[in-house]
């Protein structure tokens, strides 16, 4: 039997290909994580005050992490599917990281000189990358699954990828106990916390997502 003629055979009746596999494997993953995360971090750091949600403080950083886990979830899906272009998503994550890179120098250079430390470092900026790391671990477990049965050609990008994506879901759930009201504060140290999360994607990834 020639190539083609076996192509169309074991083609047959298989119909259109499914649209946006990659979506609905990610989406439960990420939104399972973020559930995990936000009850890890109300447990374990408890809740903000309720009155913080009438300053645009809390919105802020779910805004940020929001939109971070929304672009890094499109380069994800992007990169766990071959010869996907990547052109657009690839912007995407640096554009929202620098936006709020952009509004936390805003803010750091409109505050007094010798309260810039302060406003840069509040008073958790040790322990708050180890937090957003720590509360990020169910998603990078569940969304490292779901890239896993997809078809990934760059294993360490898209580990890399999912760690973004697992990142800024563990930094939404941490925001909901995150005392913190600086935008600079929140450029930098969940910034990195996100990015630590990213690495140690890119560390799994060539592992846990060869087929």
């Amino acid at each position: 039997m020639k190539t083609d003629a076996l192509i169309e055979l074991l083609a047959r009746g298989a119909g259109p290909a499914p649209r946006a596999v990659a979506a609905r494997r990610l989406w439960p993953a990420a939104a399972l994580g973020l559930a995990l995360s936000a009850l890890l971090a109300l447990t374990l750091f408890g809740p903000i005050p309720a009155s913080m949600y009438a300053t645009p403080v809390p919105w802020m950083k779910l805004a940020y992490a929001g939109t971070l886990a929304a672009a890094a979830g499109w380069l994800t899906a992007r990169l766990a599917r071959p010869v996907a272009r990547l052109q657009v998503p690839r912007l995407a994550v640096p554009a929202v990281i620098g936006v709020m890179g952009l509004l936390g120098l805003l803010v750091l250079m409109a505050a007094p000189s010798g309260d810039r430390w302060v406003v840069l470092l509040g008073y958790s900026w040790r322990t708050c990358p180890r937090s957003i790391l720590a509360l990020s671990l169910p998603a990078l477990a569940a969304v490292l699954w779901a890239v896993r049965g997809l078809a990934p050609t760059r294993p360490r990008a898209a580990g890399f990828a999912a760690g973004l994506l697992a990142g800024a879901v563990g930094a939404l759930g941490y925001a909901l106990s995150c005392p913190e009201v600086s935008a600079a504060f929140v450029a930098v140290w969940y910034t990195l916390g996100i990015g630590l999360t990213g690495a140690l994607g890119a560390l799994l990834g060539p592992h846990v997502l060869r087929w």
